[in-house]
């Protein structure tokens, strides 16, 4: 099969990321000495620099950990909270019916540095200031810009110069958009970068206590109070088209903390498949492998029309399930076992066809979900303002032809394994540029991830005061016959979990190596609930890239798909890694040319 790149070989270490820089970074800590976790903090703190249009300091992160020897496979939940004072009440006191999509009122407490602490702590071996160095180098010294990041700071010029002036001041230097490939700082995040290093100093102590004070500082100190002060004084303009001040305090940062716990795990085919619990959505593909399991894929195609039609339709079933079951497990009982039994799927299966569902069908359970709201894509009910920034599934290189001028975002990604076998995978995210207005001390915004939560306390990922919103964010482990096997993941909002099951579909039952897998043509379907502002559902609709086979594509359009047939190459940022007797594999996605693996 044709490659746009070859697999990535070798024995020494792999690092795979959506940016180049991320990916060197990564690599240049394996061979200084540090395993792939101080290498996936140095790499998680990279991206958030070099791209800011997908995620920031103020943002979230899941980590998923393999440590070589024993141990098992672990998460760090780095997705932050909704602050103490926001409620489904309060939100309708501002006339809001659905979360807003950008501003200061969907903000949650910014997750990903505690993440990256206790990540480091618990499975690294540096010090914070080895791991943090080439973020701060970044910033300070600058780094060439994507298209995509000029594109996105394009988009929302406007907004900067009229209301977001802090923005502005970071964003638009000398007043104009910043162009593709040249050179661009953020001072002001590197002297906060620099402010935790210099007070954790000061402090003393060992490696571990350095480490903790951080946290302290980030939560309790200088950042919590400039995030506590911003929110509590600034008026931002948001997607209501009106100005509200942010709900979220210290108090929220300095009472919540990252946790390590046990990932939701499958088998299939001889792999044990290893996921976020349902605060995330990574057990719809679980569920997607349940219904899945009672046909031959196998005997189809990679690229075949049957192959595509039946994922999607099992990828609709699956998502219905998460938008009525799904939510914080310490806010929400969700029936994980029930979900992913045989019975259950073996009926879920059965509603398959060999045409194109028109519905949203969750599943019945009794005693748990909830009827699914629904607003058609193009509907604009009252009290929405047409200006969505929230976080689309697809992102495009390239000008945008949005009638609203926007340029949608996306998220990144990254896998690493060492020479040990130590295996990482994470998705950070959130604190997008055009999330929030920035911090002037800080030099970043806060993550508006509180979109996620719905205002009707029927569905079980409505809000409530410090609960954590149901994210899309989805990193991966597979083991194979119990051995920590491969990595892999993707950014892409509600297309995640499915651009990551086409690929190890691709990979498990068809034979393709990693590279080939992500090669592949992309397809995913917008037949679910999004899950970001302004909360439209596609009924039917599927998209293919334009490479799809010309018969593929006529079979997909009789099967009754509304099918949009797009680019040749726009679906999906997959990157991915594995271990096989010693030898060690890593792939990085073409689309948008900035992802890259690298080894040795």
């Amino acid at each position: 099969m044709f490659t746009t790149r070859p697999e990535i070989l070798g024995t020494f270490g792999v690092v795979t990321s959506t940016h180049w820089l991320a990916t060197a970074t990564g690599m240049a800590i394996l061979e200084k000495g540090g395993n792939a976790f101080d290498a996936a903090v140095a790499t998680g703190f990279a991206l958030q620099v070099v791209e800011p249009h997908l995620n920031g300091p103020g943002g979230e992160v899941p980590i998923m950990v393999a440590p070589a020897g024993a141990g098992g496979v672990k998460v760090i939940c780095g997705q932050g909270v909704a602050p103490a004072g926001a409620n489904i009440g309060v939100m309708k006191s501002f006339g809001c019916n659905i979360m807003p999509g950008t501003g200061l009122l969907s903000a949650v407490v910014p997750g990903a540095f505690d993440a990256w602490m206790l990540l480091l702590r618990d499975y690294g071996t540096m010090r914070l200031k080895d791991v943090l160095a080439p973020a701060i180098d970044f910033a300070r010294n600058g780094y060439p810009l994507v298209p995509n990041v000029s594109f996105t700071i394009e988009a929302v010029a406007d907004l900067f110069k009229n209301d977001w002036g802090s923005s502005a001041d970071i964003y638009l230097p000398g007043g104009s958009v910043p162009k593709p490939g040249t050179i661009f700082r953020n001072c002001v995040m590197a002297e906060t970068y620099e402010r935790v290093l210099k007070e954790v100093d000061q402090n003393g102590g060992n490696r571990d206590a350095e480490i903790e004070y951080a946290r302290t500082v980030w939560y309790k100190g200088f950042v919590a109070e400039a995030i506590d002060r911003f929110c509590a004084t600034t008026e931002a303009l948001d997607t209501t088209g009106r100005r509200h001040k942010g709900l979220l305090n210290g108090d929220d940062l300095a009472s919540w903390t990252a946790t390590i716990e046990d990932p939701l795990t499958y088998d299939y085919e001889g792999y044990t498949v290893c996921k976020t619990g349902p605060w995330g959505q990574g057990p719809v593909f679980h569920q997607a492998l349940a219904i899945l399991k009672g046909m031959d894929l196998s005997g189809l195609d990679e690229n075949s029309p049957e192959f595509i039609h039946v994922v999607a339709e099992a990828t609709k079933l699956a998502y219905a399930d998460r938008d009525s079951f799904y939510g914080d497990p310490d806010f929400v009982d969700v029936p994980v076992e029930t979900l992913l039994s045989e019975e259950y799927n073996a009926k879920r299966r059965q509603l398959i066809t060999d045409q194109a569902s028109g519905e949203l069908i969750p599943g019945d359970i009794a005693g748990y979900g909830a009827s699914l709201p629904q607003r058609l894509k193009g509907q604009t009910p009252e009290g929405i303002n047409n200006t969505d920034m929230g976080e689309p599934t697809v992102a495009r290189f390239g000008k945008t032809d949005n009638p609203d001028g926007l340029v949608p975002g996306d998220t990144t990604h990254f896998d690493i394994i060492d020479r040990h076998g130590n295996m990482v995978s994470a998705t950070p995210s959130g604190g997008w540029l055009q999330s929030s207005p920035i911090i002037p001390e800080l030099g970043f915004c806060l993550s508006n991830r509180g979109q996620v939560f719905w205002l009707d306390s029927a569905l079980p990922s409505h809000l409530q005061p410090r609960k954590r919103p149901r994210t899309t964010l989805s990193c991966g482990i597979a083991l194979r016959d119990g051995e920590p096997y491969m990595a892999f993941g993707t950014p892409g909002g509600d297309s995640q979990d499915q651009w990551s099951l086409h690929f190890f579909l691709r990979h498990v039952h068809f034979g393709l190596n990693l590279q080939e897998a992500i090669d592949a043509p992309g397809f995913n379907t917008p037949h679910l609930l999004s899950s970001f502002y302004p909360r439209e559902t596609d009924l039917k609709n599927l998209v293919v890239e334009g490479r799809l086979p010309k018969s593929a594509i006529a079979d997909l359009k009789a099967r009754g798909h509304n099918l949009v047939v797009d680019e040749n190459w726009c679906l999906g940022r997959m990157t991915a890694a594995a271990r096989e007797n010693g030898l060690l594999k890593a792939a990085a996605n073409p689309r948008f040319m900035q992802g890259y693996a690298i080894g040795r």
